[in-house]
Parts: C-alpha cells; structure tokens; sequence
C-alpha cells in the first residue's frame, strides 16, 4: 500500500524548490563518480569515494560550509563505500580492489585491515568488544574484523552477492542481490534471525537502519522508484509498509504512465529521525515516516543524485551529483556532472510533523 500517493505530492507542490543556487559547492571534488559521502561523528570532516580509486577528506567549515581538502589515499580500483570509527580519529573504505583499508587522521597513514575474494560493496563500524569493522562483498559473504587480527574473526555465508549493509546495534540488516534480505542481531552475529524476500519487487539499492526510534528496524530502496519500511519485532510488522517516491508522470495529466528512476540512498536525520531518499531522477525528498509525509522536495540536480549523508548535527545535508550505474556502463556518456553540493537544513525541513488523530 502507497502512503505518499499522489494527493501528497499536490499538498507538496508548493514546498517543492529548487535551491541549487543557495548550497555550497565542495571544492575539488573527486574526477570520476562518487559512490559514498559519510561525516565525522566527531568533528566537521566529510569523507569521500570514489571511482577514481581515490577516498578524499574535506574539512568543512561550520556555518558557511567551505570545504578544504585535508587528505586523500588510494585503492587499486574504484572505493565503494567509507564510514568512519565512532571516536571519528579513522576512516574505513572498501573497494574494488577486494580489500578494506583504514585511514588513521592522527598520522596521514592508510593500511590495509581486511580482504575478500571480489569487491568490497559496504563496509560499516561497530562500537562493541573493542571495535568490530563488517565488510559486506560480492563473494556472498560478510565478514567481521578485529583490527588487531589479519584473519576474520568470523565469516557469515550470503545466499548471493553483498549489495548493501546498515548496522544500528545490536540490529544489522544485509540486502543482497535476488532482494534477499537478512537480519542479524550481533549478539549471535554469525547466523540471521529472519530471512525474507523485499518487500519491493525489483532489485535492491539500498538498506538504511532506523537512528532515532525507540523501535528496531529499517528502510529499503530498489530501482522501481519505490521504498519500503521494515521493522524488525514481529509484533510490529503491522507497521510496515511501502511508498513511491521517484515518479514522475510521462506526460502532463498522465498518471498511469510513469518514469521510473532507482533509489539511490535512504539517510536518517540523527537528531528527528526523519529521513531523505535521492534517486537518479536528480531529486531528493525530506520525509516524516511516523506521520507518513513529505516534508519537503527539493528538484536539485540535472542528474543523478548517487549518494547523501547527514553531520553529526543534522543542521548540514551533503549530496552527490553524479552518475549512479543505474544504467550501466552504456549509460556513462561524456558531459556527466560530477560535484558534491552541501545544503544547510532549515528546522521545518527536517523536524517532525504532529501525527493526525
């Protein structure tokens, strides 16, 4: 069932805006695709992958958002994914290069701290025994590291290749291609307590964990312009339920004939919990999942918006303008904008709406 159906978007309409010109452009920006923005949950850093085998750190400056590079290190194929440790003093990126590698801000320094058989897809940071990284890779498996060891401490089979990954301890939810879908409760980190199908039909992009909830669970979203939320207890899943969010109508007055664009990112605001999708449509849309509304939309980008993160605060919103392979590689033409834009969240953008009696 839809939620965020047609007479949503009439009541948006007016709250839809294009604010381009008001956001703050990052400087230097990576010179292929970018596939993962993450902040510091420390301090005003920004880290950045890329195509270009590159991952790049940006200090951004509070208030006006100028960027400033600080550092950048190299995989030996494009970085897929970057997250940072939660004392925020390292940085984690996984690539195509097979492997992890970690990026110590104190000494400038980058090492490789684990490796798969294929490309790393999602690699995430767990603030439990010490510090645990999980790196998710289309060799079908998960695996778990303790920094201190050059072997995994465990290794988890996927019934197919890594596809996305989100953890909100002690919940990890992995989606993998065929929109398999596992959840895994790291107290019994080696072995899901639930295995289901999507509940969106078509391949999955993307699996965000719930941040401010007092309930568990998480958002997923899939190339048909869809996105779906899951919750984790089984007295809840009468909660769930799914929307379409990038559509646009072919035609004017045409509303049975819709371009469908994939769902590139889901992020939670860490301060209200509610949350924004991007897609390759080259929008991207504030929503409140409690009151099941759109907060706002924002018409931002002549291309695909290919990845997005909120700080540590929620009060500044980074996006990537950049291609997403959601058409292949026949789909990277020349002439692709390639930039990372960083929008300044107003309070009524981002805060919850009081849910109808």
């Amino acid at each position: 069932m839809s939620f965020f159906g047609s007479s949503v978007a009439t009541a948006v309409a007016s709250a839809t805006s294009n604010t381009a010109d008001k956001d703050v452009e990052v400087s230097n920006p990576p010179d292929d695709s970018i596939s993962s923005l993450a902040f510091s949950p420390q301090a005003d850093y920004l880290a950045v992958g890329s195509w270009d085998n590159s991952v790049r750190l940006y200090a951004v400056a509070p208030g006006t958002g100028q960027t400033q590079g600080k550092a950048m290190y190299q995989h030996q194929g494009p970085a897929l994914s970057v997250c940072w440790s939660n004392e925020g003093t390292r940085i984690f990126s996984g690539g195509a290069d097979n492997a992890a590698r970690m990026f110590d801000i104190s000494t400038g320094q980058p090492q490789q701290v684990a490796q798969h058989d294929a490309p790393i897809k999602v690699v995430r940071w767990m603030d439990a025994q010490g510090g645990i990284l999980v790196t998710g890779s289309w060799d079908k498996t998960v695996k778990y590291w303790d920094l201190r060891s050059p072997q995994p401490i465990a290794t988890v089979q996927l019934p197919e290749r890594c596809y996305t990954l989100d953890v909100q301890y002690p919940l990890m939810v992995v989606g993998t291609a065929d929109r398999e879908i596992q959840l895994f409760n790291l107290n019994n980190p080696t072995t899901p307590f639930k295995t289901m199908k999507s509940p969106l039909k078509w391949q999955t992009r993307v699996i965000t964990c719930f941040k401010a909830s007092a309930s568990s669970g998480f958002a997923v979203g899939g190339v048909e312009g869809r996105a779906a939320f899951q919750w984790a207890d089984e007295k809840e899943t009468s909660n769930n339920y799914s929307f379409k969010c990038h559509r646009q109508d072919a035609r004017p007055n045409a509303k049975d004939q819709s371009l469908i664009y994939a769902v590139n990112d889901i992020q939670f605001h860490p301060v209200y919990g509610t949350f924004s999708t991007a897609g390759a449509d080259g929008t991207i849309h504030f929503w409140d999942k409690d009151a099941r509304c759109r907060l706002k939309s924002f018409e931002k980008a002549p291309g695909p918006i290919s990845t997005t993160a909120f700080d540590r605060t929620g009060n500044l919103f980074a996006y990537a303008v950049s291609y997403d392979w959601s058409k292949g590689h026949s789909g990277l033409t020349p002439g692709h904008v390639n930039k990372i834009m960083l929008h300044s969240c107003k309070d009524e953008e981002v805060r919850k709406r009081p849910r109808k009696q």
